[in-house]
């Protein structure tokens, strides 16, 4: 099991600006892989109701369920590393992977039993070192929606907040409020 606190500036950005980055960071194309998540929740969304989200991410062929819970400075996110084959038990047949991520979910009160897929969300990404933290650019496709987004990655959040903004604004791009990506999924699944 890895723990750890996720602290994490997001913006969204059109295509424009998008292409803008990656011509500023000299990003090629070569470096973006290409990563799945599969949301997972109760049908009553009482996960999303704790402002919690669950996910099995599936990268490089490998496969990595984690449970992301609100912390007092950004969010405690619990990875475990699954098989493809228990990755998938729990897709088609809802089969909640033991550990300690599914005693996590017992301890908040929740049946493991009760959790299913809601969908995918596809995304491209690129990401590198900048200024002690990590920049990531995404390209996502979700329910035929798909959208551009620029995360930095921090264990200082003002610091890390500052450098953002900074950013953001020497390439004059327009600060925008920007949900997780769980929570654009969700609105564009249950808005449609």
């Amino acid at each position: 099991m890895d723990q750890h606190i996720e602290i994490e500036f997001k913006n969204l950005l059109n295509e424009k600006e998008f292409k803008q980055l990656l011509d500023h960071f000299q990003v090629h194309s070569s470096t973006f892989k290409t990563q799945q998540n599969h949301y997972f929740d109760t049908a009553k969304f009482q996960l999303k109701g704790q402002n919690s989200a669950l996910r099995i991410r599936e990268k490089n062929g490998q496969y990595e369920l984690t449970l992301k819970q609100p912390a007092s400075e950004g969010l405690l996110e619990t990875n475990q590393a699954i098989t493809k084959d228990i990755a998938n038990s729990f897709l088609k047949e809802g089969i909640f992977p033991e550990g300690p991520v599914h005693d996590l979910i017992i301890e908040n009160n929740l049946n493991p039993e009760d959790f299913t897929c809601f969908g995918t969300l596809q995304t491209d990404r690129s990401e590198f070192p900048f200024q002690g933290g990590l920049l990531v650019l995404d390209h996502s496709s979700y329910l035929g929606h798909e959208d551009y987004e620029l995360e930095y990655e921090v264990t200082d959040r003002a610091d890390g907040e500052k450098k953002f903004f900074q950013l953001l604004e020497s390439l004059q791009i327009p600060v925008r409020k920007t949900e997780n990506k769980v929570k654009r999924f969700y609105r564009a699944k249950f808005s449609d």
